[in-house]
């Protein structure tokens, strides 16, 4: 069974959207983007290595494949030879021309077909961005670790790492550092159900 794993860029009140620039993803007129840019440091850069220095597939949404097409197969920034080679599988309702090198689409019941992926023979899958795919992982309950950067910001609006339907389940945290600029690294596993009790039993 190959992992699915969430690498995210999240505000202390949940929100994903737009974290690497003004014009990433304006749906709902959100104003905000680029709020990450200002606290990336060394630390951020070692641990963005190591999370992608390995062999790995992609599951992205349709509006991050399509950023992600765009900037990467021409880029010379490290990292990019590990994206360019990596299989992308891409779910998207819309999108039917993948240019991208390594491009599937998925169509129809996305969750199906994910856990199809999940049951075959390769390496981890990595979902970037792609905050409305997220939504149907969770709801289907197909995240296996979550690891998260937590920057030091509120914004108050905008799309949410975690929706309302999310399926409720508990993880366990493997590891965590922070940043020279407030960053919280974490690392979460799946880890069965939510353990439930009261405090006055």
């Amino acid at each position: 069974m190959r992992k699915l794993i969430v690498l995210t860029f999240v505000t202390m009140d949940g929100i994903m959207q737009a974290p690497g620039g003004p014009e990433e993803d304006e749906e709902g007129k959100f104003t905000q983007g680029g709020w990450s840019v200002g606290y990336w440091d060394k630390v951020m850069d070692t641990v963005m290595t190591g999370q992608m220095g390995h062999p790995f597939d992609l599951v992205l949404g349709r509006r991050t494949y399509d950023i992600f097409a765009g900037y990467w197969p021409t880029s010379e920034d490290p990292g990019a030879d590990a994206l360019n080679k990596a299989k992308k599988y891409v779910a998207s309702r819309t999108q039917k021309n993948l240019t991208w090198e390594n491009s599937v689409l998925l169509t129809g019941d996305i969750a199906a077909e994910i856990k199809k992926i999940k049951a075959q023979a390769g390496p981890e899958l990595q979902v970037h961005g792609s905050s409305n795919l997220i939504q149907t992982l969770l709801k289907n309950d197909l995240v296996d670790e979550f690891w998260l950067k937590i920057f030091p910001v509120t914004i108050g609006a905008g799309k949410r790492l975690f929706g309302s339907g999310t399926f409720p389940a508990s993880f366990k945290l493997l590891e965590s550092k922070f940043s020279s600029t407030g960053v919280i690294v974490a690392t979460y596993v799946r880890d069965g159900n939510i353990k439930t009790g009261s405090f006055g039993a």
